[in-house]
Parts: C-alpha cells; sequence; structure tokens
C-alpha cells in the first residue's frame, strides 16, 4: 500500500506542481506585455496568454491538494509522520500554497484587470517584478521540498 501512495504522491506533484511552477513562473512576462504602453493598444495575444496561465495556475492548484494530501497518508503509512525532515517538508509545503493561494493568484487576478489610467503601467511593472519574486520564492520552496523528500535527512538509507 505505501508503494501506490508513495506513487499517486509523487505522480500527482509532478503534474501539478510543475504546470504551476512554469505558468506561474511565465505570468509576470505576458501580463507586462499585455499592458498598454505610451498611448499604444494592448497586445490581445499577451493578454490572452496570461489569461490561460493565471487559469492553469488556480485549476492546477485545486487538484494539487492531492500532493499533500497523498504525502500524509504515504507518512502515515510509513511512520515517519514525525519525522523532522517530514515536519519541515509539511511547514515548507504549507507556506509554499500559502503564498500561491494569498499572493499569487490575487496578484495575478489584479494584472489581469484592465488598467484605468496610464500611470497604472508603472504598478503594472513594479508588480510584475514583486510577482516575478513571490513566484521565484514558491518555486524555491517547493525545491526544498523535493530535496528533502529525496534525501531524508537522518535516515538509514545511504542517501
Amino acid at each position: 500500500m505505501a508503494a501506490f501512495l508513495l506513487s499517486v504522491h509523487v505522480i500527482a506533484a509532478i503534474l501539478t506542481i510543475g504546470p504551476i511552477a512554469v505558468a506561474a513562473s511565465l505570468f509576470p512576462r505576458y501580463a507586462r506585455q499585455a499592458a498598454p504602453t505610451g498611448g499604444a493598444e494592448p497586445d490581445e495575444r499577451a493578454a490572452g496568454v496570461a489569461a490561460l496561465l493565471h487559469r492553469i495556475c488556480r485549476g492546477y492548484a485545486v487538484v494539487g491538494i492531492t500532493v499533500p494530501v497523498f504525502g500524509l497518508a504515504t507518512g502515515a503509512q510509513l511512520g515517519v509522520l514525525t519525522d523532522a525532515w517530514l515536519l519541515v517538508s509539511i511547514l515548507l509545503t504549507a507556506v509554499a500554497a500559502g503564498i500561491l493561494a494569498l499572493a499569487i493568484l490575487p496578484h495575478q487576478q489584479r494584472m489581469l484587470a484592465p488598467p484605468e489610467e496610464a500611470a497604472e503601467s508603472d504598478a503594472l511593472r513594479r508588480g510584475a517584478a514583486r510577482l516575478s519574486g513571490l513566484t521565484g520564492a514558491f518555486n524555491l520552496l517547493w525545491a526544498i521540498v523535493v530535496v528533502l523528500m529525496i534525501v531524508r535527512p537522518g535516515s538509514t538509507t545511504g542517501v
């Protein structure tokens, strides 16, 4: 049973977190391109791509709940729920989920709204830079969790 749970956990992580990481990383670029600058018309293609990337992030975030669910089930099956490496992984996962749900997704939604004034293009650029930083933090947290899952500090697997 542990092998099945671990397999579903890893597959879910690859198929849900990976697309979020890529789509969230690309979003600021297309949101900036979509903004009208210097009286020019907004780039409709870039706006469409940005909207699609936001839908990908939002949709995969919902499905991504399977990752910690199957991770906890796997940890319970293996009897490692109290191991420090897993507790740190759970904490980092919660922080990453919080960044995604409370910062990245709402920020993307705000950036998709049409600007009301030309002066907002500067705010959009600053917002895109901030969003890039948040996305980088999200991706870094997941990279750390992956390393913790592989190395499992203190384990006797010889890794």
